[in-house]
């Protein structure tokens, strides 16, 4: 995970108040060590182990969570998704296991901006989720299902979030002129849509979707609380 992930999302929960927090997937174990033993956190991976949870299990993911989980405050879902064959399976888990008014904080690549949308032009792949094709083989972290803004939001709300909100920051900005420059069809597009909206929901949407974290942010990070 890059650092700037990290930063962003700890940034994000700095001053917010949780008693209990899962991890999935738990990767190297960096979640737990950076809140720094203020709160107790369990985890959940299937290929590594690592120090530092409260409660640990090994598991696959796409087949939802542990029976065995508790209720927690806070469920991270860090550069996982994208791994996840069963998303909508492994999304309705996490809403079941948060406790009312609990967050979910999930992070994954985002397909929507500029760059990924001129290599899909030009190959017919998404940056960093390539053929695999000869390369099919569990345990090697591929890339199966891209992200962008309203596709997490559709499925968020299948699971039953009702009010999805993208986190902004630093990391949602253009790198190059011309990805700002490309960017501005979708974003013309997306501010139509938002005039003609018919509800309160429909033109947070739209407006969320034009922003420059949707847009332009090469990475999603989003947030979505149980009712």
């Amino acid at each position: 995970m890059q650092p700037f992930i990290k930063q962003a999302v700890i940034e994000f929960l700095y001053d917010k108040s949780f008693s209990t927090v899962l991890d999935a997937p738990a990767g190297d174990g960096w979640l737990a060590e950076a809140l720094g033993g203020r709160t107790g956190v369990d985890g959940v991976d299937l290929y590594s182990n690592p120090k530092g949870y409260r409660k640990f299990w090994q598991h696959n993911l796409d087949e939802g969570l542990p029976a065995d989980c508790g209720s927690y405050d806070l469920i991270c879902c860090l550069e996982g998704l994208e791994h996840i064959g069963n998303p909508l399976l492994l999304l309705r888990e996490f809403y079941s296991r948060l406790s009312p008014g609990g967050l979910l904080v999930v992070t994954t690549p985002n397909v929507w901006f500029p760059q990924a949308r001129l290599q899909y032009l030009w190959r017919g792949f998404f940056p960093s989720f390539p053929c695999l094709i000869g390369k099919i083989s569990p345990g090697t972290h591929m890339h199966i299902t891209p992200w962008s803004w309203p596709q997490l939001y559709l499925f968020l709300k299948l699971a039953g979030f009702q009010h999805p909100e993208i986190v902004t920051g630093h990391f949602a900005k253009a790198k190059h002129l011309h990805e700002r420059l490309f960017a501005i069809p979708g974003r013309i597009y997306c501010w139509h849509r938002a005039r003609q909206a018919a509800t309160e929901e429909e033109l947070s949407f739209w407006q969320t979707a034009k922003s420059d974290a949707s847009l332009l942010g090469r990475v999603l990070i989003v947030v979505a609380q149980k009712d």
